[in-house]
């Protein structure tokens, strides 16, 4: 049987009706998940006794059901994957009890091992003390053995007799510490409460940083909210490492207000380096790929079929959008479209296509902000996130049809102000700004040949004025005309491109039609 990956034990009691058969079947649903059967007992008998009522036709397991996920609510995790499994299998059964299995780790001190009785090569004997010290701090005299538990406890252990036969001699072993727990100063709780305990000084920490980050870009009121946003923040985190240590409260204190001020000085680095600007959105984005990343951990490692619909479904819309990309810019479609013109022309590098496939990409990816929401989800066993009947098919399609929407809204809010901040630059006779490739520089426009053998279509040429280029592209020249607010498109080989300065007038002729 395939090992299956937990994280947390539940004992559960769970009561089977139905007679031998349904029960021989139950075992096997037990045998196939990998939950071990501690005990097996006729209803209302043995430890039940005087709590369920005596049933010939029931018997009542006790099943270690285990499971991937947080210590939060695990037994309602446990409760429903025992029923629902049991419920695929058709039997009539109940999970009557369910209780964590805590068996968490005390933090012990590490010591090492070496040799006393090792010679020191020094001749001197005033110095043989020091020598000896120091070189056995550096590991020279090491035995290769390593002991935890209490200082007595470390001492007996190293000086047990080798199981190999060779090493120091029990008498001559002594130990040095590897960590300063043996001091005693502060008592730690168990391994994974502390680490419990860590995470959590470490996401108000967090919560401090980001506030200020936002108070320090903010005005006004909104700097105020936020400033006291950050002052409670720092609160809870002073207060959460109190409860660092089981002894050692103001240590644990010292501990997190070091930390929440290291982020508070690391968050607001960037604002005296470069000043106000994009760092609230940056710091948004950075929480949020972090989140979508942590997300998506904790759904592919408790992988399972029902999350393909999770997983997949996302991934194959991602890769969809990106086939898109095989013939054309998606991005600079939309951007040629604001402005008028058609993707043709725009005669785009393809590495600046590349760039906006990336750029595309990173909209699409919002798409997996869903599954990353599940992975959480069914990490702290919410009730909802459970696959089979606790998986609404119909809600989830409705909220993927929804971020999809928001996708295709970002991707048109980015090309449509590009364009929109591109005729604004027109009309002021500005430089505009450049689009993942396209740069749109001033020229005046110098026929080549007579008026009535030009070519084009657009609104009347005025060799006198500047236009704004967007370059050649499939044997036109593609411009735009400031003051009609329209884009020109004249035959390349009628015409002579000279670079102007910003929206200056030109030396011509008089105007000519186009064509």
């Amino acid at each position: 049987m395939r090992t299956r990956l937990y994280d947390q034990r539940v004992l559960t009691l769970v009561e089977v009706r139905g007679g031998e058969r349904d029960w021989a079947e139950a075992e096997q649903v037990f045998e196939r998940h990998g939950w071990p059967v501690i005990g097996r007992h006729p209803c209302g008998e043995g430890p039940l006794e005087g709590v369920l009522e005596p049933d010939p036709a029931s018997r009542v397991y006790e099943v270690e059901v285990r499971l991937p996920g947080s210590l939060h609510h695990c037994e309602r995790g446990a409760t429903r994957r025992a029923q629902r499994a049991l419920r695929r299998a058709r039997l009539e059964a109940y999970v009557r009890r369910a209780e964590p299995l805590v068996r968490d780790r005390e933090m012990l001190t590490e010591w090492q091992a070496y040799d006393r009785s090792a010679p020191s090569g020094v001749r001197f004997a005033r110095l043989r003390g020091s020598v000896r010290r120091y070189a056995s701090r550096l590991g020279h005299y090491d035995t290769g053995v390593r002991v935890i538990g209490t200082q007595e406890e470390a001492s007996g252990l190293a000086r047990m007799p080798s199981a190999s036969g060779g090493g120091s001699a029990p008498a001559a072993a002594r130990i040095r510490p590897l960590d300063g727990r043996w001091r005693g100063t502060v008592r730690f709780w168990p391994e994974e409460e502390t680490a419990r305990r860590i995470a959590r000084v470490l996401g108000w920490s967090l919560a401090v940083g980001v506030a200020a980050v936002f108070a320090a870009g903010g005005s006004g009121g909104a700097r105020a909210f936020w400033v006291v946003l950050a002052v409670l923040a720092g609160g809870v985190t002073v207060a959460s490492g109190t409860r660092l240590f089981r002894e050692g409260a103001a240590a644990g204190a010292a501990m997190a207000a070091v930390a929440a001020m290291a982020v508070l000085l690391l968050a607001l680095s960037p604002f005296r380096s470069a000043g106000r600007g994009s760092h609230e959105q940056q710091v948004l984005v950075g929480l949020g790929i972090a989140a979508v990343v942590a997300g998506l951990w904790l759904l592919v490692r408790q992988w399972s079929w029902g999350e393909w619909a999770a997983w997949a479904v996302p991934l194959a819309a991602s890769l969809a959008g990106a086939t898109l990309l095989a013939s054309g810019s998606v991005l600079h479609s939309l951007y040629a479209d604001a402005l008028s013109l058609s993707p043709g022309d725009l005669d785009v590098p393809p590495i600046w296509q590349v760039v906006s496939a990336v750029k595309l990409l990173t909209f699409l990816s919002l798409v997996l902000v869903l599954p990353a929401w599940w992975g959480f989800a069914r990490h702290r066993h919410h009730g909802y996130a459970g696959t089979g009947e606790g998986f609404n098919a119909a809600m989830y399609a409705l909220l993927l049809i929804a971020i999809l929407a928001g996708v295709s809204t970002l991707a048109l809010h980015s090309a449509g102000r590009a364009a929109d901040r591109t005729k604004a630059a027109a009309a002021r006779g500005e430089d505009a700004p450049p689009y993942f490739g396209v740069e749109p520089k001033w020229v005046c426009v110098e026929p080549a040949e007579p008026a009535e053998r030009l070519s084009g279509d657009g609104p009347r040429l005025d060799p006198k004025r500047s236009y704004l280029s967007f370059g050649v592209a499939q044997g036109s020249a593609v411009l735009w005309d400031r003051r009609a607010g329209e884009p020109l498109k004249l035959a390349a080989r009628q015409v002579r491109l000279i670079p102007a300065e910003s929206g200056a007038a030109c030396d011509g002729g008089v105007g000519v039609a186009a064509g």
